[in-house]
C-alpha cells in the first residue's frame, strides 16, 4: 500500500470517528431534540420506544 493510500485512508478513519463523536446521547435533551426535528418515518424501531422512553414518558 503506498504512502498517500495509507495517509488517504487515515484522514477518513478519522473524519469518520470525529462525525461519530458528536452525536449527542440517547435519552439527552439535545437527542430528543434532534429527534423531534427528524422525520417521524425515519426512525427506527428502536429509536421510537427510546423517543417514547426518554422524551414522552419522562
Amino acid at each position: 500500500m503506498s504512502l498517500s493510500k495509507l495517509s488517504g485512508l487515515s484522514l477518513v478513519c478519522a473524519l469518520v470517528f470525529g462525525l461519530s463523536a458528536c452525536a449527542p446521547e440517547v435519552g439527552s435533551e439535545a437527542w430528543c431534540k434532534q429527534m423531534k426535528e427528524k422525520p417521524s418515518g425515519d426512525w427506527s424501531a428502536n429509536e421510537a420506544a427510546d423517543y417514547a422512553k426518554h422524551c414522552v414518558f419522562k
